[in-house]
């Protein structure tokens, strides 16, 4: 089986002139000399770099096409028919609406979240700026935490910067204040990351000390790529100001030749890039602390899908400083700009790193060390992807963190009420003419808000409706395996069903998994 991608993808609006390709390069079996150029290779003879990227910026998310060996779908969830765990053995209270989907993170488990997910770090790109009231607000209802990713501050226009530090940023703190005013009492929380330019600026003192914030993020990376966070600009001026602000900015646009030639329309964008960090243990402690003196109840690291003992070093360092949350990122995801083919074909993928995750966290474990609460991302959308990933991670992976399928309902939602406000529905006439009959969460929201219930916006009906499907679907699966509490799910519950899935994850194979109790039940040993 070819794991290879065609030179061509509708993330990158190319395809292939001819139906078939050659599995080593994607190009067409058939190159023909006259071709203006489909492909990746053909666009990138006349746009170059502007062809590593996915288009159109802004409006899209993007995750990886690549068919890895082992994904989420290789693994089944075992039912029974004996027994509950998590609530009394009796078929009258054993249904699945008693399934408890609360859990805690943080040290002292103070971080009470409604479900086990959250919202991943969004940061300054087009598409989570779009969507964030719809983000913030769905999320608060929902009672799950929020992370504002990176740059925020910095691609603020309206940011005061005095001295290199952030003074104020009118983007952070509207992001701040939306989910504030509609958080669920009790649960979520607000959570800042911030990379090396944000470090620089101050970002973190700012939040913690000026509104606020729940908790402090250090980034380490992402699934999506191995390099730091971009963003395309279309104004010169933009690009000019963001290179002031210690941003690598490409080309260079205080270059006259290259002002001339973005005024004369030879190009419409400049990309902004973010540095890549340098990790060292004895930093890292010291950062961490340093963040608890500066009043962040909670401290967390995200890493991405580096190589294993880039892993180990995430593990190791969090133990000894004791962080509140680590959050491990799975190659294949992606909601901003990386570069496509590194989407693709760089990093461990999710299954894999979660194996390995696993591994390290129970060497841990055994040896009497402190294991932080943990967070598995990379391409959840559905409710059996995040009852796997909880299942795989097992006992350590207490959540799972989202961000391109919440912007998906988000947008959605935004989408769909702008038709029913406009009388355009088409798509979603069957259901109705109004919000609350398009809606299905609707009456719901009117009960729980009354008053308020007019200042909710569609987009946020969006991330709330999906995380309800979510919910249901999760306490489906979780009452089949009679597993009525997250704290009971189990390595167990899943099933591989290949050798090579079984051989990567020690998830049993399909047809060897309870052998030993079926041969004696078998044999009238057991009941």
């Amino acid at each position: 089986m070819s794991l290879s991608n065609s030179n061509a993808s509708a993330a990158t609006d190319t395809h292939l002139r001819s139906d078939n390709y050659s599995s080593l390069s994607g190009l067409c079996v058939d190159c023909l000399d006259g071709c203006p150029g489909f492909c990746e290779v053909g666009k990138s003879a006349y746009r170059s770099t502007e062809n590593v990227y996915p288009k159109p910026f802004g409006d899209i998310t993007v995750g990886a096409e690549k068919e890895f060996p082992v994904d989420f779908s290789h693994f089944n969830i075992l039912g029974t028919t004996v027994g509950a765990k998590g609530q009394e053995d009796d078929s009258d209270k054993a249904i699945f609406p008693t399934v408890d989907l609360e859990t805690t993170l943080g040290r002292n488990e103070s971080l009470k979240l409604n479900y086990p997910w959250l919202i991943g770090a969004l940061g300054s790109t087009e598409i989570a700026k779009k969507n964030w009231e719809g983000l913030a607000i769905g999320g608060g209802i929902s009672g799950v935490p929020i992370t504002i990713g990176e740059n925020v501050c910095a691609m603020d226009p309206e940011s005061d910067i005095e001295d290199g530090q952030i003074v104020s940023s009118p983007d952070m703190e509207r992001r701040v204040k939306l989910y504030r005013k509609w958080q669920m009492d009790g649960y979520g929380g607000v959570i800042v990351q911030a990379n090396v330019e944000d470090s620089r600026l101050g970002v973190h003192r700012y939040a913690l000390e000026e509104l606020e914030v729940d908790g402090a993020e250090i980034k380490w990376g992402q699934g999506a790529k191995d390099i730091g966070g971009e963003v395309k600009l279309d104004s010169l001026s933009r690009a000019k100001t963001l290179k002031s602000r210690g941003y690598i900015v490409l080309p260079d646009p205080e270059n006259p030749t290259v002002q001339k030639a973005f005024k004369n329309g030879d190009f419409d964008e400049f990309e902004r890039h973010s540095r890549v960090g340098m990790v060292s243990k004895g930093s890292f402690i010291e950062r961490v602390e340093e963040l608890r003196d500066l009043g962040s109840d909670y401290v967390s690291l995200k890493t991405g899908a580096y190589r294993p003992s880039d892993l180990a070093r995430a593990v190791r360092y969090a133990s000894e400083a004791q962080i509140d949350l680590l959050t491990v990122d799975g190659a294949g995801g992606g909601t901003g700009m990386s570069p496509w083919l590194m989407m693709n074909e760089w990093g461990i993928p999710t299954v894999y790193i979660e194996s390995l995750l696993h591994k390290y966290l129970k060497e841990l474990d055994q040896a009497g060390e402190y294991v932080p609460p943990v967070a598995i991302a990379g391409g959840f959308s559905l409710e059996d992807h995040i009852f796997k990933g909880l299942a795989l991670g097992s006992p350590y992976v207490k959540a799972v963190a989202q961000a391109r399928a919440p912007i998906t309902a988000a947008h959605v939602g935004k989408t769909v009420g702008n038709m029913v406000e406009n009388g355009k529905g088409n798509v979603v006439k069957e259901y109705g003419d109004e919000i609350e009959q398009v809606f299905i969460e609707a009456a719901d929201l009117q009960e729980k808000y009354n008053s308020r219930y007019p200042e909710l916006p569609p987009t946020a009906m969006g991330v709330y409706s999906y995380y309800k499907r979510l919910e249901q679907g999760l306490q489906q699966f979780m009452a089949g395996a009679r597993k009525f509490s997250l704290e009971h799910i189990d390595r167990d519950d899943l099933v591989a069903l290949t050798r090579e899935a079984a051989e990567a994850t020690g998830i049993d194979y399909v047809t060897e998994s309870d052998e030993e109790l079926a041969m004696e039940i078998i044999k009238g040993n057991k009941e």
